[in-house]
């Protein structure tokens, strides 16, 4: 069984995915300003999870792309949503196992983050990870309702099916 908070992740991947069901490619790529656009969304957390779960714990970095074109920073871009979501499927699906495999000694353990110093986690990275799709999903609500999308979701989805309480 995964680590209590790789099932919130997960939750919170779901939570992201749904915040984007039924939008058309052109409104995944109409920027509201001064936000970024929904695909490009997509991407940042693709990146996201990549640089974490891939390049960082493991060594591996499939889609060196992500890193430089969807980083915090990176200049504005309008991709096709259809290619976003192959490469976060891609990245996602290729991050499970060492999710799966995550326990809370992993958690614990320090990590090396592009030199930075001070003491980072693989904890730390987790609910940093978690956090950050929450709050893009929240953004992609709010450019959803600008582009005048109606009938969106309006509260968190099935948490109790999909990552309810439970102690380590």
């Amino acid at each position: 069984m995964p680590h209590p908070l790789v099932d919130q992740l997960r939750f919170a991947r779901i939570e992201f995915r749904r915040s984007l069901a039924g939008v058309s490619d052109d409104d995944a790529r109409r920027r509201v300003l001064p936000m970024n656009c929904l695909s490009w969304n997509v991407g940042h957390l693709a990146a996201q999870e990549q640089r974490c779960w891939l390049t960082i714990a493991q060594g591996l970095t499939p889609l060196p792309t992500l890193r430089d074109a969807y980083r915090y920073g990176s200049p504005a871009s309008m991709p096709p949503l259809a290619g976003m979501l192959s490469a976060w499927d891609e990245i996602t699906a290729a991050a499970d196992p060492w999710l799966d495999a995550v326990t809370s000694d992993i958690l614990r353990s320090d990590v090396s983050r592009d030199g930075a110093s001070g003491r980072v986690t693989f904890g730390d990275m987790m609910l940093r990870n978690i956090y950050h799709y929450w709050f893009h999903t929240g953004e992609n609500a709010a450019i959803r309702q600008a582009l005048g999308h109606t009938n969106l979701p309006d509260f968190v989805g099935d948490l109790e099916e999909h990552a309810p309480y439970r102690p380590e």
